[in-house]
Protein backbone atom coordinates (compact mmCIF):
# COMPACT_ATOMS: atom_id res chain seq x y z
CA UNK A 1 0.00 0.00 0.00
CA UNK A 2 2.96 2.46 0.79
CA UNK A 3 4.67 1.58 -2.29
CA UNK A 4 1.97 2.51 -4.25
CA UNK A 5 0.78 5.22 -2.60
CA UNK A 6 4.69 6.52 -3.43
CA UNK A 7 4.23 5.98 -6.70
CA UNK A 8 1.12 7.39 -7.50
CA UNK A 9 2.58 10.64 -5.92
CA UNK A 10 5.50 10.59 -7.55
CA UNK A 11 3.83 9.90 -10.77
CA UNK A 12 1.69 13.08 -9.95
CA UNK A 13 4.49 15.29 -9.67
CA UNK A 14 5.90 14.18 -13.19
CA UNK A 15 2.70 14.87 -15.02
CA UNK A 16 2.53 18.90 -13.39
CA UNK A 17 6.16 19.02 -13.46
CA UNK A 18 6.40 18.44 -16.89
CA UNK A 19 4.25 20.66 -18.94
CA UNK A 20 5.40 23.52 -16.70
CA UNK A 21 9.26 23.14 -17.64
CA UNK A 22 8.27 23.07 -21.28
CA UNK A 23 6.34 26.21 -21.02
CA UNK A 24 9.39 27.90 -18.98
CA UNK A 25 11.75 26.75 -21.83
CA UNK A 26 9.15 27.72 -25.01
CA UNK A 27 9.30 31.11 -22.90
CA UNK A 28 12.87 31.85 -22.18
CA UNK A 29 13.90 30.34 -26.08
CA UNK A 30 12.01 32.39 -28.15
CA UNK A 31 12.16 36.12 -28.40
CA UNK A 32 11.20 38.58 -31.18
CA UNK A 33 12.71 42.10 -31.95
CA UNK A 34 10.79 44.95 -30.95
CA UNK A 35 7.62 46.30 -33.07
CA UNK A 36 9.90 49.58 -32.38
CA UNK A 37 12.59 48.50 -34.73
CA UNK A 38 14.74 49.51 -38.02
CA UNK A 39 16.33 46.98 -39.87
CA UNK A 40 19.06 46.90 -42.26
CA UNK A 41 18.60 44.03 -45.24
CA UNK A 42 21.51 43.96 -48.12
CA UNK A 43 21.16 41.68 -50.73
CA UNK A 44 23.74 40.62 -53.02
CA UNK A 45 23.44 40.82 -57.02
CA UNK A 46 24.01 36.94 -56.47
CA UNK A 47 25.38 34.34 -54.76
CA UNK A 48 29.00 33.91 -56.57
CA UNK A 49 31.63 34.69 -54.55
CA UNK A 50 32.71 37.58 -55.68
CA UNK A 51 28.97 39.19 -55.37
CA UNK A 52 28.61 38.18 -51.87
CA UNK A 53 32.26 39.35 -50.88
CA UNK A 54 30.92 42.74 -51.84
CA UNK A 55 27.93 42.30 -50.02
CA UNK A 56 29.96 42.37 -47.23
CA UNK A 57 31.76 45.19 -48.54
CA UNK A 58 28.82 47.22 -48.13
CA UNK A 59 27.48 45.62 -44.91
CA UNK A 60 30.55 46.57 -43.37
CA UNK A 61 30.86 50.55 -44.85
CA UNK A 62 26.78 51.12 -44.11
CA UNK A 63 26.77 49.68 -40.85
CA UNK A 64 29.74 51.32 -39.75
CA UNK A 65 28.47 54.81 -40.65
CA UNK A 66 24.91 53.90 -38.76
CA UNK A 67 26.35 52.39 -35.71
CA UNK A 68 27.44 55.45 -35.50
CA UNK A 69 24.07 57.85 -35.81
CA UNK A 70 22.49 56.01 -33.88
CA UNK A 71 24.32 54.90 -30.58
CA UNK A 72 23.10 57.40 -29.16
CA UNK A 73 19.34 57.45 -29.73
CA UNK A 74 16.79 56.85 -27.51
CA UNK A 75 13.45 56.68 -29.47
CA UNK A 76 12.72 54.92 -32.57
CA UNK A 77 11.15 58.64 -33.95
CA UNK A 78 14.45 60.41 -33.47
CA UNK A 79 15.85 57.61 -35.59
CA UNK A 80 13.57 57.75 -38.15
CA UNK A 81 14.16 61.29 -38.98
CA UNK A 82 17.76 60.57 -38.66
CA UNK A 83 17.78 57.87 -41.73
CA UNK A 84 15.71 59.75 -43.92
CA UNK A 85 17.99 62.62 -43.47
CA UNK A 86 20.74 60.48 -44.31
CA UNK A 87 19.52 58.20 -47.37
CA UNK A 88 21.59 59.73 -49.56
CA UNK A 89 24.81 59.64 -47.54
CA UNK A 90 23.72 55.77 -47.37
CA UNK A 91 24.13 55.71 -51.47
CA UNK A 92 26.87 57.52 -51.88
CA UNK A 93 29.02 55.23 -49.14
CA UNK A 94 27.29 51.92 -51.34
CA UNK A 95 28.34 53.81 -54.67
CA UNK A 96 32.04 54.60 -53.35
CA UNK A 97 31.99 50.87 -52.07
CA UNK A 98 30.98 49.56 -55.63
CA UNK A 99 33.28 51.74 -57.46
CA UNK A 100 36.31 50.75 -55.09
CA UNK A 101 35.16 47.31 -55.57
CA UNK A 102 35.22 47.79 -59.73
CA UNK A 103 31.98 46.22 -59.80
CA UNK A 104 29.64 48.50 -62.43
CA UNK A 105 25.88 46.89 -62.02
CA UNK A 106 23.07 49.09 -60.49
CA UNK A 107 21.87 49.17 -56.83
CA UNK A 108 19.21 50.98 -54.88
CA UNK A 109 19.09 52.07 -51.22
CA UNK A 110 15.26 53.12 -49.65
CA UNK A 111 14.03 53.62 -46.28
CA UNK A 112 10.74 52.07 -46.22
CA UNK A 113 8.27 51.12 -43.43
CA UNK A 114 7.29 47.49 -45.33
CA UNK A 115 10.15 45.60 -46.00
CA UNK A 116 9.62 41.98 -47.04
CA UNK A 117 11.78 39.36 -44.36
CA UNK A 118 11.27 35.90 -44.33
CA UNK A 119 10.85 33.83 -41.15
CA UNK A 120 14.24 33.09 -39.34
CA UNK A 121 15.75 31.18 -36.46
CA UNK A 122 18.93 32.63 -35.17
CA UNK A 123 20.46 30.60 -31.85
CA UNK A 124 17.59 29.81 -29.78
CA UNK A 125 15.87 33.33 -30.86
CA UNK A 126 13.29 33.52 -33.82
CA UNK A 127 12.22 36.35 -36.12
CA UNK A 128 9.22 35.86 -37.89
CA UNK A 129 8.37 37.09 -41.76
CA UNK A 130 6.39 39.88 -42.10
CA UNK A 131 6.69 43.30 -43.72
CA UNK A 132 9.10 45.49 -41.15
CA UNK A 133 10.41 49.07 -41.28
CA UNK A 134 14.22 48.83 -42.68
CA UNK A 135 16.72 50.11 -45.26
CA UNK A 136 16.98 47.89 -48.42
CA UNK A 137 19.85 48.16 -50.46
CA UNK A 138 20.10 46.01 -53.19
CA UNK A 139 22.97 45.28 -55.40
CA UNK A 140 22.33 44.87 -58.87
CA UNK A 141 19.83 42.07 -59.44
CA UNK A 142 19.74 41.37 -56.02
CA UNK A 143 19.18 37.59 -56.38
CA UNK A 144 22.03 35.95 -53.83
CA UNK A 145 21.64 35.56 -49.93
CA UNK A 146 20.46 38.84 -48.21
CA UNK A 147 22.44 39.84 -44.94
CA UNK A 148 20.27 41.95 -41.96
CA UNK A 149 20.68 43.46 -38.53
CA UNK A 150 18.74 46.03 -36.16
CA UNK A 151 20.12 49.18 -36.80
CA UNK A 152 17.55 50.56 -34.08
CA UNK A 153 17.33 49.90 -30.94
CA UNK A 154 21.25 48.92 -32.18
CA UNK A 155 21.60 45.14 -32.62
CA UNK A 156 23.77 45.61 -35.74
CA UNK A 157 26.48 43.28 -33.76
CA UNK A 158 24.38 40.28 -33.91
CA UNK A 159 25.10 38.46 -37.77
CA UNK A 160 20.33 37.13 -38.46
CA UNK A 161 21.90 36.03 -41.62
CA UNK A 162 23.48 33.29 -40.35
CA UNK A 163 20.50 32.13 -38.90
CA UNK A 164 18.68 28.98 -40.83
CA UNK A 165 15.08 29.61 -42.27
CA UNK A 166 12.74 28.07 -39.66
CA UNK A 167 11.22 25.68 -42.64
CA UNK A 168 14.39 24.12 -42.65
CA UNK A 169 15.40 23.69 -39.42
CA UNK A 170 12.11 23.95 -36.71
CA UNK A 171 11.18 19.94 -37.40
CA UNK A 172 14.87 19.82 -36.33
CA UNK A 173 15.07 21.23 -33.51
CA UNK A 174 11.37 20.23 -32.12
CA UNK A 175 12.69 16.91 -31.91
CA UNK A 176 15.97 17.18 -30.47
CA UNK A 177 14.27 19.01 -27.56
CA UNK A 178 11.32 16.70 -27.63
CA UNK A 179 14.50 14.03 -26.90
CA UNK A 180 16.18 16.19 -24.38
CA UNK A 181 13.22 15.82 -22.17
CA UNK A 182 12.34 12.58 -22.72
CA UNK A 183 15.70 11.43 -21.29
CA UNK A 184 15.32 14.42 -18.65
CA UNK A 185 11.82 12.39 -17.46
CA UNK A 186 13.22 9.26 -18.18
CA UNK A 187 16.35 10.06 -15.44
CA UNK A 188 14.16 11.54 -13.00
CA UNK A 189 11.56 8.46 -12.71
CA UNK A 190 14.56 6.13 -12.60
CA UNK A 191 16.05 8.04 -10.01
CA UNK A 192 12.70 8.68 -7.80
CA UNK A 193 11.97 4.83 -8.44
CA UNK A 194 15.29 3.95 -7.16
CA UNK A 195 14.96 5.78 -3.81
CA UNK A 196 11.29 4.29 -3.61
CA UNK A 197 12.33 0.63 -3.36
CA UNK A 198 15.98 0.78 -1.96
Amino acid sequence: MKNSLLLLLSLLIILTVLPWGQQTNAARDYQVIPDEAIRLRILADSNDDQDQQIKRLVRDRVNEEITVWVEELTSIEAARELIRKRMPEIRMIVAATLEEAGVDYDYSADYDSSVSFPTKLYGSFIYPAGEYEAILITLGEGEGDNWWCVLFPPLCFLDFSNGTSVAEDAEEEKEQDESEEEKEVKFFVITLWEKIFS
